[in-house]
């Protein structure tokens, strides 16, 4: 068993202000987000422009958050957040949900395509490889918190988490899901869309990535107790990643379709 890493979750403080490992590794996904961001465009990756994408860039991370948050009540506490409806707005204590994030970050995309009249694909195209190294950043800082700990495991590399309070050792499921639906993520959606692409595969191959990684992961994970695992023994997690595959699959056959459609008419001239 490994001794799982006390962490100050608070990084520094500045006079009364204390800024903490969590908020900076949201500053981190972010930062990287751009920075990548930026590459592609100058690359001449999409013909999106620069400006264009960091204004773009700016409405996906609220939309990022707000949908994060929303998406937490409404998945997971939806009866405590119905009597407590002024708590939503209390980021600070934590409860943030991926795939209502992802919604957020679809319908802001959406909104901004609609808006400079992009294609809405072609923008989740560019975004999606940039996602991978945020959810990596926040993986490490749920492992910091010591939050979101794993199941109980007599694994060699099996940690006691004191947030649990149960002296179990358990699976470090946030380093899982920090090299699965991180590092290896990012390498997999990365090195794809580095080579022309149909419009939307990129995307396609990014939910369909996600969607197996998070749910394999999912099983070394501890459900949530107010939960608990739901029908096949499976999680909420795990319930809200199979849509995702499914919508990915069905995103990725279409665009092949149409590449195969538009091949055979260019044959047929």
């Amino acid at each position: 068993m490994l001794a799982y890493p006390q962490i100050d979750p608070v990084a520094f403080e500045i006079g009364p202000l204390a800024v903490h490992w969590y908020g900076l590794m949201y500053l981190v996904g972010f930062s990287s987000a751009w920075l990548l961001g930026r590459w592609r465009v100058k690359q001449g990756l999409t013909r999106v422009s620069l400006v264009d994408f960091e204004d773009m860039l700016f409405l996906a991370m609220l939309g990022a958050i707000l949908g994060g948050r929303l998406g937490y009540t409404l998945f997971y506490q939806p009866g405590y957040y119905l009597q407590h409806p002024l708590e939503i707005l209390f980021l600070w204590q934590g409860g943030m949900s991926f795939h209502g994030g992802l919604l957020g970050v679809v319908i802001s995309l959406w909104l901004f395509a609609k808006r400079k009249q992009y294609s809405f694909l072609e923008l989740g195209d560019l975004v999606a490889p940039l996602v991978p190294l945020g959810l990596a950043a926040g993986r490490l800082g749920n492992f910091i918190n010591g939050e979101l700990w794993g199941r109980p495991t007599d694994l060699p590399w099996a940690m006691v988490f004191p947030g649990a309070q149960d002296g179990i050792a358990r699976h470090p499921s946030q380093l899982y899901q920090f090299a699965l639906e991180g590092l290896l993520l990012f390498l997999i959606v990365w090195w794809f869309a580095s080579k022309p692409r149909m419009t939307g595969q990129v995307s396609a191959l990014f939910l369909m990535g996600y969607g197996v990684l998070r749910f394999m992961a999912e099983f070394g994970r501890e459900p949530d107790a107010f939960l608990g695992l739901l029908w096949a023994n499976l999680s909420m997690g795990q319930w809200l990643c199979i849509p995702m595959v499914l919508a990915g699959a069905w995103l990725y056959w279409s665009s092949s379709k149409a590449d195969r459609t538009a091949i055979i008419k260019s044959n047929n001239k």
